[in-house]
């Protein structure tokens, strides 16, 4: 049986929401995910975060599928005047029991669609070396521009080296 995913535009979070995706932070840090938190990551911790998201220039997209929310993406729009043509993937997460299901790859499709909609012809992101994503950022096309050693901590305090990606559209 194969489980419908919807993806919808966040423009608001109520408290609710700020629940649910909270627990989905809290999944994926707990599960491993380097997306600037540390387990053992709290409910509240995690609530706090996402009452600064979205904002200026901030696009949130989560993916829904039966049992609530599945995972998100974040659109970070540069809007210097010199980078009106960029803007950032950020924290594209995927509840670690709702993976490999073209849940991640759809929320990167809608980004990117939106981000052309809104006339940017660049994209960038960055990411663990060696994590899975590295094989869908590089399967949509995504070219390594370069690693910096040393980048982000894991939690048994392990430095990790993080890839640098970026997509012209």
């Amino acid at each position: 049986m194969t489980t419908e995913i919807r993806i919808e535009q966040i423009g608001a979070i109520d408290e609710g929401l700020e629940r649910e995706l909270a627990r989905l932070l809290t999944g994926v840090v707990e599960d491993g995910a380097s997306v600037g938190f540390l387990p053992p990551l709290s409910e509240a911790e995690a609530v706090e975060y996402w009452r600064g998201v979205p904002g200026e220039g901030v696009i949130l997209w989560a993916a829904w599928d039966e049992g609530g929310i599945a995972g998100s993406v974040q659109l970070h729009l540069a809007l210097k005047p010199n980078g009106l043509h960029r803007a950032e993937i950020a924290k594209l997460m995927v509840h670690p029991e709702r993976r490999r299901r073209g849940i991640a790859r759809l929320l990167m499709e809608t980004a990117e669609a939106y981000a052309s909609a809104e006339g940017r012809t660049l994209l960038v992101l960055d990411t663990r070396a060696g994590d899975p994503s590295n094989l869908l950022y590089q399967s949509l096309r995504y070219v390594e521009a370069g690693r910096i050693p040393d980048y982000a901590r894991s939690a048994d305090g392990e430095l990790h080296e993080t890839m640098f990606y970026y997509k012209k559209l």
